[in-house]
């Protein structure tokens, strides 16, 4: 498999990569001072030895290709942040290495259990037996649980959930923008098959890669405000090709204007198939709306946010599951802009901070006046920072407060938020805003979500914001290779505010341990626990209905579920409280002037527990 795909990068292009990596590890990796104290790493006198042996190397002398990407992803890999990557040049760019199946695991009173869940359909296999359900007793001659710890070993995470779940997710499916192909041509696959013993040989293959959804290259908001762990975002694109292809006939059903083929039953079709899976699931505990979202890597969030927000108003509203398993983040600001929609209160963003050094100082200060880019909140601080030694700037939200804020509350019903360790970036943003703010209970299928906590940058894009300038550390990289840094580090609000979110992730309120019937039977079990906690949580709803504005006041009838009073805000001004006390009550509003919208927050024993916002006719 190695020699499948071969590299030629001179000896000055290799020195380049290095130097070009050195200026991200010392002027811009926000995360340096907490990666050298938590693993006992020093990445930064890594790279000086190997710039040092680079030097006393010739074209003749130098080593294969493969050993200095090896050694150079290595000493990436160890800062154990999934943000902060080397990115293969060609021809590695935009290939996938892959077996034609996946592996999950489950675990129960004998211990964890690997068993294959998909099979892509346009590569058969010669053993009909080896289908989903089988269970996998060996890899290659070594015993799967120590497989999986060995293949968990080579790769980035934060925390020893991410890795262990990195771990069996790259075990078929391998994204060569980040790793190297597999060593060996083949695998050998011990199985058991209705208890009998098997073994299949499986050839490892190298095809191309679906494009990725935005590009992070360039200067727009969407690059800007990336929290995308692009391992996952490669490997999930590849799974949507090999094991998904209904999604893409759903989306050329979209574009024909065709309704969608290929539904489940209870499934809403959306117009973002390979974002949102939408349906009714029946649960032991009551039937309940189950919004998937796979990823938030989108250009446009205010079109994910409305999409979120048509899709979850057509599901059951006495109950929502919001599951965010596998999703390795996207664009900062979709993740922030829906929690609103989830909660009565406001949404307090989360702050980021820079650390202090001249290069991210001269970017800031380029930028402090762009408003398409508006990085002159962080420097004041950062400039200070020259005088006082601090290590890191002050703190400012990437996501802008009014657009977190500017929809308010469509769901009002109970909502629990599911998790896993490969949830990373902007998901973990996402994850701790819903806990931070209180909007329900967090079920883990994991110990702890994945742990990344920055907005990242790629190396192309700090280029451009330094476009122009003599004095630019940034050199373009040679044959399509390319970085990626922690650029801003993200830091929690509420109860735990400052708290980072990097290496120490969401921990859940709530664990399940994932079953077998979760694996083969689309998620049973672990729905029906999240139905147990639906059912637990107090309702509490507030509705307008009858909105007239007549005679110089406004009147309608304010409909409530566990709801002891409402205070009423035209165009966010307050204007009346009122108490209810059976789940309804008329209210009048005199003098309502030109005012286009209002809400009204419900309460229950003092808490503000639910919202709603109508436009004024």
């Amino acid at each position: 498999m190695a020699t499948v795909l071969q590299g030629t990068l001179t000896l000055s292009e290799r020195q380049l990569l290095v130097d070009q990596a050195l200026v991200l590890f010392e002027q811009n990796y926000v995360h340096l001072p907490l990666k050298t104290a938590m693993h006992a790493v020093n990445p930064v006198q890594r790279l000086r030895v190997l710039r040092r042996r680079l030097e006393r190397q010739t074209e003749s002398t130098m080593p294969k290709e493969w050993l200095f990407h090896a050694e150079l992803s290595e000493i990436f890999h160890s800062v154990r942040d999934l943000h902060t990557n080397y990115l293969l040049p060609l021809p590695f760019a935009g290939k996938v290495a892959f077996l034609p199946f996946l592996i999950e695991e489950y675990t129960d009173e004998q211990g964890p259990h690997f068993l294959v869940t998909h099979i892509a359909p346009q590569f058969p296999l010669p053993e009909p037996d080896f289908k989903p359900g089988v269970e996998i007793t060996h890899w290659s001659g070594i015993p799967i649980a120590q497989a999986v710890d060995l293949n968990a070993a080579r790769y980035a995470g934060s925390n020893a959930a991410a890795r262990h779940s990195r771990g069996v997710q790259s075990l078929t499916v391998r994204p060569l923008r980040i790793h190297l192909p597999p060593f060996e041509e083949w695998v050998t696959v011990s199985y058991l098959a209705a208890g009998a013993a098997r073994e299949l040989r499986v050839d490892w293959r190298v095809g191309d890669n679906a494009p990725p959804f935005v590009n992070a290259d360039t200067i727009t908001s969407a690059a800007l405000a990336q929290g995308l762990d692009l391992d996952a975002d490669e490997t999930g694109r590849a799974k949507v090709t090999l094991f998904a292809p209904q999604i893409a006939a759903q989306e050329r059903a979209f574009a024909a204007g065709e309704p969608a083929p290929d539904l489940a039953q209870g499934e809403i079709a959306s117009t973002m198939p390979k974002v949102f899976r939408a349906r009714e699931v029946t649960t032991p505990s009551g039937t309940f709306g189950h919004v998937r979202i796979f990823t938030f890597s989108v250009d446009n969030p205010a079109a994910f946010v409305r999409e979120f927000v048509r899709l979850i108003g057509k599901l059951p509203q006495n109950g929502l599951i919001v599951d965010v398993r596998d999703n390795g983040g996207g664009h900062i600001h979709a993740a922030e802009f829906t929690l609103q929609t989830l909660c009565p209160r406001r949404i307090a963003p989360e702050p980021v901070q820079f650390i202090n050094t001249p290069v991210n100082l001269r970017i800031c200060r380029t930028h402090q006046d762009n408003p398409n880019i508006d990085l002159g909140a962080w420097v004041p601080s950062m400039e200070q920072a020259v005088e006082t030694g601090a290590t890191f700037s002050n703190a400012f939200p990437i996501t802008p407060v009014a657009g977190a804020n500017d929809i308010g509350q469509e769901y009002s019903g109970p909502v629990v938020l599911i998790t896993n360790a490969r949830c990373y970036s902007a998901t973990d943003i996402f994850a701790a805003g819903f806990q931070d703010h209180g909007i329900g209970p967090v079920l883990g299928a994991d110990d702890n979500t994945g742990a990344g906590g920055a907005n990242v940058w790629t190396h192309d894009l700090l280029s451009a914001l330094l476009e122009g300038d003599p004095e630019t550390p940034y050199e373009p990289l040679p044959k399509g290779a390319g970085m990626r840094v922690s650029i801003r580090r993200t830091l929690r609000v509420g109860d735990l505010s400052g708290t980072p979110v990097e290496d120490l992730g969401v921990v859940p309120d709530k664990r399940h341990t994932m079953t077998r019937k979760d694996l083969l039977e689309d998620n049973v079990d672990l729905l029906a626990r999240a139905g147990e906690l639906l059912k637990a949580q107090t309702p509490h709803t507030v509705t307008i209905a009858g909105l007239a504005r007549t005679d110089g006041v406004l009147r309608f009838t304010l409909k409530t579920t566990n709801v002891d009073r409402a205070d009423v805000y035209l165009d966010r001004r307050p204007r009346t409280s009122v108490d209810v006390a059976d789940g309804r009550v008329d209210v009048t509003v005199p003098g309502p002037g030109a005012a286009q919208s209002v809400r009204v927050e419900g309460f229950s024993s003092g808490a503000l527990v639910s919202s709603c916002t109508e436009p004024i006719q």
